[in-house]
């Protein structure tokens, strides 16, 4: 695995003591999944949304976010994703991550105990030093948004 390795506490929660740890599952993996540590099978129905506990929690270093992002297969084979794509877990959180899943498939979806529901990525974080203006730099694009730019 290339890129710097950053440091990452992890504690398993009660609920999550027989689930495995978030892990890469190939050299070029940006995501780590979280798996579902609940007893029993919950369903979520079409249009509908509710937290799923992944049973872990973690403490990140200073200036690093944990994302909590979708999976790719459970998007496009059922509908389901991550309610608020990406998630953010802040350096200072201890509690524990819960998945928000949001089931926009036409059928209900059932999750099970132990499935993997969502990807988290650790990721760096840039802090910004706004400074309050009249005028902004001028651009090509200047105010335009929302499909200024063509198709």
């Amino acid at each position: 695995m290339s890129g710097a390795l950053v440091p990452v506490a992890i504690k398993r929660l009660p609920h999550g003591a027989n689930l495995a740890l978030p892990m890469y599952e190939t050299e070029g993996a940006a995501g780590m999944d979280l798996r579902a540590a609940i007893d029993a099978e919950m369903v979520i129905e079409s249009g509908e949304w509710t937290l799923v506990p992944a049973g872990i929690a973690i403490g990140l270093p200073q200036d690093f976010e944990a994302q909590i992002r979708p999976r790719s297969g459970l998007a496009v084979k059922n509908g389901v994703t991550v309610l608020n794509a990406p998630g953010t877990i802040d350096c200072d959180y201890r509690g524990e991550i819960k998945v928000a899943l949001i089931n926009h498939g036409g059928e209900s979806f059932i999750v099970t105990p132990g499935m993997r529901i969502a990807q988290i990525v650790i990721a760096p974080v840039s802090r910004a030093v706004l400074t309050e203006t009249d005028a902004l730099p001028p651009s090509h694009r200047g105010t335009g948004g929302f499909g200024s730019t063509g198709q």
